[in-house]
């Protein structure tokens, strides 16, 4: 199979979809491997780096995106959608339950998407979206404590404290990978640290996991409007896969926060669980102020770790990757659940009910195509 890796062209997003070691395995696995020239560059990964394992260096983003199966990291942009063509098979993070142009995009395009957040394991866990999630979670108590300061526009304040005074308030909302790693982040700085879950088993295995160390609590209206008004940071780290994030955090909430505090939407690419994060932010221009809050909204938050992020990220793909090149698309969707779990849109029909209701689209069962 031909097997094409793009370079990303979102803001800053210098994260690459397969380093030379992956590259490597598909050409010894007898792939053909077309990389885009300086795809790499981003993750201080040489096209030379490249060449020495066997891929093609291509200079044209026309003939990468002329390969049968296209790896991406980020959601294609308007710029790409000119590439998209019957029969290609791409492979990235879609979140189109918030993005109604790509969805578009990719049905008129008659392209089968797989979006790695929704490849799902039987334990109904998601070993794509994991390393990502890790990623941003720890980095987003290091981005809220870099705002809270005031050099940054923030109060002020040092999630630490020191003898005498106060240690910063740090509230985690969503008690998953990225809270979870948020959270640890959190309690290694110091601060009082606070999880709400909709799961009380989850918050038994997190009060188990932190001996203590965080407080938990059940997750609803009362409970968030309570902690987040009193708090200096609020990281909001829900998902429900393959759907848009629910609005958990009011307008009015955030008016109660004391000015200058800092809010942190992890899951803004999937359209956010703040009302007054109404949209997504660059690593360009990272935040904005609503109600005197301090709103950091990037959609891609481990574009800023490029390397770690595309090794985390490769660890978990490569697996997936190697069975779509050497397996007939058809084939392999029926014979592999979880990667069927994360088919999007096949052959052009949008056939994941969720993001289908979400976007007000029509949607086709699968298994009636296949």
């Amino acid at each position: 199979m031909k097997i094409g890796i793009v370079k990303e062209i979102k803001n800053n997003e210098n994260r690459v979809a397969l380093p030379p070691a992956g590259v490597y395995e598909l050409i010894q696995a007898g792939h053909e491997v077309y990389v885009e020239k300086d795809a790499g560059k981003g993750s201080s990964i040489t096209n030379d780096a490249y060449q020495a394992v066997g891929a093609i260096i291509v200079t044209e983003p026309k003939d990468v995106w002329a390969s049968d199966l296209i790896l991406k990291v980020k959601e294609p942009v308007e710029s790409e959608y000119k590439y998209f063509r019957e029969g290609m098979i791409l492979f990235t993070y879609l979140h189109l339950a918030a993005n109604k142009p790509v969805a578009k995009a990719l049905m008129d395009g008659k392209v089968t998407a797989i979006a790695y957040e929704g490849v799902r394991l039987d334990d109904g866990s998601l070993p794509l979206l994991a390393p990502m999630s890790e990623i941003a979670g720890r980095m987003a108590v290091q981005i809220g404590a870099q705002f809270l300061e005031g050099l940054s526009g923030g109060k002020g304040i040092l999630l630490a404290g020191v003898p005498g005074v106060r240690k910063g308030n740090v509230v985690i909302i969503g008690g998953g990978v990225a809270g979870t790693n948020a959270a640890q982040i959190a309690v290694g700085f110091g601060a009082n640290v606070t999880i709400l879950d909709v799961s009380m088993t989850r918050l038994k295995e997190l009060d188990m996991q932190f001996d203590g160390k965080v407080q938990t609590l059940l997750s609803n209206a009362f409970n968030i409007s309570e902690q987040v008004q009193n708090a200096d940071l609020v990281i909001g780290a829900v998902l429900l896969p393959g759907r848009k994030a629910p609005t958990l955090v009011t307008r009015e909430m955030v008016r109660n926060m004391e000015d200058k505090s800092v809010i942190i939407d992890i899951a803004i690419d999937q359209g956010g669980i703040f009302e007054t994060a109404s949209k997504a932010t660059t690593h360009d221009e990272p935040t904005y102020i609503e109600e005197g809050v301090i709103h950091y909204a990037v959609a891609n938050m481990p574009g800023a770790v490029a390397q770690t992020g595309s090794y985390a990220l490769s660890n978990r793909t490569l697996e997936f990757i190697k069975y779509l090149a050497s397996t007939p698309i058809e084939k392999a969707i029926k014979n592999n659940a979880a990667l069927a779990r994360g088919v999007n849109t096949y052959r052009g029909y949008l056939v994941e009910a969720g993001i289908a209701a979400d976007l007000d689209l029509p949607a086709t069962d699968l298994a009636t195509l296949l």
